[in-house]
């Protein structure tokens, strides 16, 4: 199927807090309760459409473990979107985020969208981190945040679609340069000028995330 974009996301955080499961539920709609942990990255791509236009994503998924961080920085470059994930039942996690969030504005592109996502919603008795300290974080280093639940389903399509659609608005605003692929989107065949002009038209937000 041909698209008139392709952005391509990275997912990052430590091991364990859901990110493969995040990714299986987007692109496959299932949640897999017992996931082996990822070996360097895995991959899953799928179309959403963005004020009207066909968008693919990209999806790099990552190893959480130190073992795998330098695999892990090298797919930084070129993504134009990311999901920096936490596991609202583990402190720990949510205390490795600065860390996480120092190497990607370290290795990626200056423009990339950074989405934060408290995991594990579904765990609310389990909570260790508050909804307010997530909100918080992400105001402080310009994050969009969000709460979901990759078991059920829980803001999942809206974590990656809001990231999308904060991409596109770039693109249309000119602050991606959209004729370099390191900035993590490609046109795509189905691409017309007027679309991708940063000029012409006003963005309408909607879509999904690379």
């Amino acid at each position: 199927m041909s698209y008139a974009y392709l952005f391509k996301y990275i997912i990052i955080g430590d091991t364990g807090v859901g990110k493969s499961c995040l990714l299986l539920q987007f692109t496959d709609k299932r949640f897999q309760p017992v996931h082996d942990l990822t070996i360097g990255v895995e991959f899953g791509a799928r179309m959403i459409t963005i004020d009207g236009k066909q968008v693919k994503l990209q999806i790099w998924d990552t190893a959480g473990q130190e073992s795998f961080r330098s695999i892990t920085r090298s797919y930084y470059r070129g993504a134009a979107g990311a999901l920096l994930v936490y596991d609202i039942t583990r402190r720990d996690t949510f205390n490795h985020l600065t860390t996480w969030l120092e190497d990607a504005k370290q290795h990626s592109n200056s423009n990339m969208v950074i989405m934060l996502i408290g995991n594990k919603s579904d765990l609310d008795a389990r909570r260790d981190v508050k909804y307010e300290e997530g909100e918080q974080f992400a105001k402080e280093h310009g994050l969009i945040f969000m709460e979901t639940s990759a078991k059920t389903a829980h803001n999942v399509e809206d974590a990656f679609i809001s990231t999308a659609k904060e991409i596109y608005e770039k693109i249309q605003q000119g602050i991606f340069d959209i004729t370099n692929e390191a900035s993590g989107i490609k046109i795509g065949p189905q691409h017309t000028p007027l679309g991708g002009n940063p000029g012409a038209g006003s963005a309408a937000p909607g879509g999904g995330c690379c």
